[in-house]
């Protein structure tokens, strides 16, 4: 099915390359749209899309690209191309439900959340992609710190059926836990124990690894689940990071990190682009406030700020350093998260 999407994004031109439709979830969580580009000239383009939502949280393209996760505060749920026909993922057995975060596997196929209430344990749940609950784990108590604006944030990754979460610890920096069943199927996950971390401001999934965004890099979680300093990615350098993104389709491995600008006090940081290739990270734009990015199977990247959405074209970016930029949607307002689907 997204063959001809990368056959497409090949040739550097739009015009007849088949429709890709982005979901961008703004109104701090309030309405899910859509916009599509791409389309065979001549034919007619499709009807855009505008939904309201209660408490939206994240997106996250569900395997086959024609249907799209939505995280709800209270729960999961899938919806087709058009926003519609919202199946319900699997009713967690804890309650209060209070989801803040969701990341998925480099496959697509899991989908390890987190229900953060106040006044409640932090609880973890893993599914698999068709909505099926897998296990839940409730994770020791968390005594956060005060927060300030270098306080790590709470990240999330997920490998096969295990867990990864990160999490600011009271002494300064990070704290890491794995969740798994100790027997494959069992309901309730087990988790380790708590291991202090240099601060970690992202996890992110590479082929078979997990990378972590730490203030001296990109870097492999080790066999022992902390940040390996002896594999980092060298093309990022040893400069702090706070965002990965990684693709999870296509015939290149991509990864694109940032630098949170309201962290280092510069009017934007560098959006930087890696192909698993090349010596150093490319340059895609400079962004003020970035929000979130999805690199889509047409050869796009799109970046998405509280108030933009913006296509890169990774193709040409890549082989020549013109990246295309072409401005799709504006005037958003708190936009959160941003993913493909395949009409």
């Amino acid at each position: 099915m997204l063959l001809p999407l990368l056959l497409a994004a090949c040739t550097g031109t739009e015009e007849g390359s088949p429709s890709l439709r982005l979901a961008v979830l703004t109104d701090g969580g309030a309405t899910l749209r859509t916009v599509t580009t791409g389309g065979i000239s001549g034919q007619p383009a499709p009807s855009e899309v505008t939904v309201p939502v209660t408490g939206g949280v994240s997106l996250d393209t569900l395997p086959g690209g024609t249907r799209t996760a939505l995280t709800l505060a209270g729960g999961i749920e899938s919806r087709d191309v058009n926003l519609a026909a919202p199946q319900a993922f699997a009713a967690l057995p804890f309650s209060p439900i209070c989801l803040t975060n969701t990341a998925t596997s480099a496959a697509r196929d899991r989908l390890l959340t987190l229900s953060a209430c106040p006044n409640a344990a932090q609880q973890l749940a893993l599914y698999r992609s068709d909505g099926t609950l897998i296990w839940t784990a409730t994770l020791p108590t968390f005594t956060p710190p005060i927060p300030g604006p270098d306080t790590p944030p709470i990240r999330l990754a997920v490998s096969g059926d295990t867990g990864v979460i990160t999490r600011p610890a009271l002494g300064g920096g990070s704290e890491i836990l794995r969740a798994a069943p100790a027997t494959t199927g069992d309901p309730v996950a087990t988790v380790t124990t708590p291991l202090p971390s240099p601060s970690i401001r992202d996890l992110a999934p590479y082929g078979s690894s997990i990378l972590a965004a730490t203030d001296t890099g990109v870097q492999t979680l080790g066999p022992t689940g902390l940040p390996d300093a002896t594999q980092t990615v060298a093309a990022f350098g040893s400069q702090r990071v706070d965002r990965l993104w990684t693709n999870a389709t296509g015939n290149r491995s991509l990864l694109a990190a940032w630098r949170d600008n309201t962290v280092s006090g510069a009017s934007s940081e560098p959006l930087r682009l890696w192909d698993g290739v090349r010596t150093n990270a490319a340059i895609v734009a400079y962004i003020d406030r970035l929000r979130d990015v999805t690199l889509a199977p047409d050869g796009n990247l799109y970046a998405l700020t509280s108030s933009l959405l913006t296509r890169y074209d990774t193709v040409f970016g890549l082989q020549q350093g013109n990246w295309q930029p072409v401005a799709l949607l504006s005037g958003l307002n708190e936009a959160r998260a941003v993913t493909w689907l395949v009409p």
